[in-house]
């Protein structure tokens, strides 16, 4: 080999060539025979394959085959390969974007009639979910294959054939073997990387976790705080507080938090989850998710992020009540129904002489001026039966509200 030439990187050495060389993916039952191929959109997180199983499904077919980047080729590339096909009405060629999502709207629309023509078949891969960053239209004509993130075994087969192809073992210890393969976080293209430079170094001694961090660094944490990501996270931190785990919650913050994203939003979270699911059951529960907010704008990081982590704590471990959410949405539909029903002229003010005439206000008893400080009227309209919105629960303070609520019941004057 030439003294210049360049050597592919050993990820594309040993890139996979058949079906069941795919390490960490169960989709080959989800694809399309070789004689009925449909454009597909392989959706999955970075290093997972979705390249490879592309290359493997042109080489297998036979067809010619196009490969190109939506982050690097424009519009002309495209249309290139669709003169091509144009020009010859029985010819099929499988075109594979990669990063497919990064593709405008216009983009995407000038392959739709190409894909209906059955010209193109489509090959995208994409790491952000597809109903959110493909158009309806490019997505209809489209199977979405979804690839798994790789796990520890599945990254360790990779270090396997690595070496087996380099007929040289990594000069790794196993528990720095096994951190390589956390370092990775799922991603077999970095590992792969990592492995080589391992390879190619001249080490005698086995490496230890220590010295292998001061070689290879660790893989950022994937993590986009605008995609759907973001709110899987939220989901998984909103549903751990609602369950009471407190350590799930602390540990879903910190996947954030070390993903990059905005602390603030975390805080934000947190008092919305104080209003909706502790609601009155501890209504200090909104004092300290507020706290914690103002605390982290005043302080920011990494000093704010204690007093996200304290509310978070608080939070978790409060007892738990949505019935005020669930008072808010029964009423808002019951007023949304009704429509604009007449306010009852017993509890209308009356500041002009008009208005006594019409008998605003008459009637009304002032409840401080009743034995309990409660007159039991009914201030629901004239023309609307009385509703049962708020029922309490028997958890936290809120069960003294129960209390209250029911002698407020029993001491109402029936309508």
């Amino acid at each position: 080999m030439h003294l210049f030439e360049k050597i592919p990187p050993l990820a594309d050495r040993i890139r996979p060539s058949d079906f069941d060389e795919l390490i960490g993916q169960s989709v080959n039952d989800q694809i399309p025979s070789l004689d009925n191929l449909q454009s597909m959109i392989f959706w999955g997180p970075p290093g997972s394959g979705k390249t490879s199983l592309a290359k493997i499904l042109a080489k297998k077919s036979g067809l010619p085959f196009e490969e190109t980047s939506a982050v690097v080729h424009a519009t002309a590339k495209f249309k290139s390969i669709f003169d091509e096909v144009a020009r010859d009405p029985l010819k099929k060629v499988i075109m594979l974007i990669d990063e497919i999502h990064h593709l405008n709207k216009s983009q995407q629309d000038i392959f739709l009639p190409y894909l209906e023509s059955g010209g193109i078949i489509l090959i995208g891969t994409t790491t952000e979910n597809p109903s959110f960053e493909l158009r309806p239209a490019l997505l209809s004509r489209c199977k979405v294959i979804v690839f798994d993130r790789l796990q520890l075994h599945h990254l360790d087969k990779i270090l396997q054939r690595a070496e087996q192809f380099m007929q040289k073992e990594l000069p790794l210890t196993p528990e720095a073997r096994q951190y390589l393969c956390l370092m990775s976080d799922g991603d077999g293209r970095y590992l792969l990387n990592r492995a080589e430079e391992l390879l190619s170094m001249n080490i005698k001694e086995k490496m230890s976790v220590e010295e292998l961090l001061k070689t290879s660094p660790k893989r950022a944490i994937v993590y986009d705080a605008s995609g759907e990501e973001h709110y899987n996270l939220l989901s998984a931190f909103h549903k751990s507080l609602r369950g009471s785990d407190v350590d799930a919650a602390l540990y879903w913050t910190n996947r954030m938090l070390v993903g990059g994203e905005n602390p603030l939003i975390i805080a934000r979270r947190l008092i919305r989850f104080a209003a909706e699911d502790v609601g009155l059951a501890d209504p200090n529960a909104i004092l300290q998710a507020i706290a914690a907010h103002q605390t982290y704008s005043m302080l920011g990081s990494p000093e704010g992020e204690l007093a996200i982590t304290n509310a978070v704590i608080y939070l978790a471990t409060a007892p738990k009540s949505n019935a005020g959410y669930i008072a808010y949405n029964k009423s808002k539909k019951c007023a949304e129904f009704y429509g604009s029903l007449p306010t009852p002229k017993k509890i209308r003010n009356a500041p002009t002489k008009l208005m006594a005439e019409l008998q605003y206000g008459e009637g009304y008893i002032y409840d401080h001026n009743t034995e309990h400080g409660f007159a039991g009227e009914n201030f629901f309209p004239d023309e609307l039966s009385r509703k049962k919105f708020y029922q309490p629960v028997e958890r936290g303070f809120e069960r003294e509200l129960k209390k209250r609520v029911e002698w407020l019941d029993k001491k109402r004057k029936p309508i």
